[in-house]
């Protein structure tokens, strides 16, 4: 089954490329960056789903390997989110055009948007598998994560474990299977043990409320909350300030001074961030205009 999603232009499918191949989760996940898709399984009434969306060719393609017309509505509105299809670009531009660092990235990628997650929770556990390592080893981590917890669904993908499964595995398990230390193997079981408990961590959801608790856990300190608000919550003003890529893009010698960039670009500081991840780490540097 397949349907075209609309999409408020301009889209930069490049950068979404790139976005989704850099995060994605061995077995979880597949980005062809020369076809253009990427392919997962997505949450919908009768169970998980296969899609695949194709981000080149004219308009965004989402084809459903199974499924019907509900399960088609379901991975639908779960790809916008994921792709931040609802954003409005002119809005963006009209915020941060004129800013002198972020504004001709803005000018140069009208049609970025920030990637969000397919789960909450998957994101949660990405998020603290990521911590303080490079993408190339959250990658191996998740990898590992899923091999020893995860299910096999439809189409050979795999499932992401969920919390409950985590849960009960216990932190000594998820420390031995991934490879993780003690204290990231506790993070990783508490935030489990508080979302099998009933913490959602989803845009509609009470985002004070959210925050509060994942600021609750061990292990889990404002730089975590602040980028799952940007990417799970879809909070357009989250700032990850003490993020070390967001520094050194900006140039800036301290917190304080990246603290000074993001007052200018609030309430949109999580679309500034998301220009200056994208320019420094994932694309190449844009040709000059």
């Amino acid at each position: 089954m397949r349907t075209l999603l609309p999409v408020r232009g301009p889209f930069d499918a490049e950068a979404a490329l790139a976005a989704l191949a850099a995060h994605a989760v061995p077995g979880v996940e597949r980005t062809d960056l020369g076809a253009g898709t990427f392919t997962r399984l997505f949450p919908a009434p009768g169970g998980p789903v296969p899609a695949t969306i194709g981000l080149r060719g004219g308009g965004l393609r989402l084809t459903l390997h199974d499924g019907d017309e509900a399960a088609t509505g379901a991975v639908a509105a779960a790809v916008r989110r994921l792709l931040d299809l609802d954003t409005d670009p002119a809005r963006i531009a009209a915020v941060l055009g004129s800013d002198p660092a972020v504004g001709p990235l803005v000018r140069l990628r009208p049609g970025l948007r920030i990637l969000g997650h397919a789960d909450g929770f998957e994101g949660a556990i990405l998020t603290v598998l990521g911590q303080q390592v490079s993408l190339a080893a959250a990658r191996t981590f998740a990898g590992r994560l899923v091999d020893a917890f995860g299910a096999v669904g439809p189409a050979g993908l795999r499932l992401f474990p969920g919390p409950e499964t985590l849960a009960a595995a216990g932190p000594e398990a998820v420390r031995a299977a991934v490879g993780l230390t003690g204290a990231r193997a506790r993070t990783v079981h508490a935030l489990a043990a508080a979302c099998a408990d009933g913490l959602r961590i989803e845009p509609g959801g009470d985002h004070a409320l959210i925050r509060r608790r994942l600021l609750g856990l061990p292990g889990i300190g404002p730089w975590t909350v602040e980028y799952l608000a940007m990417r799970a919550l879809r909070d357009p003003d989250a700032f990850p300030d003490g993020d070390l890529v967001l520094r050194r893009a900006l140039g800036a010698g301290s917190v304080q001074e990246v603290r000074a960039a993001g007052r200018r670009w609030s309430p949109l500081r999580a679309y500034a961030v998301f220009h200056l991840w994208t320019g420094h780490a994932y694309l190449p540097p844009a040709p000059a205009q």
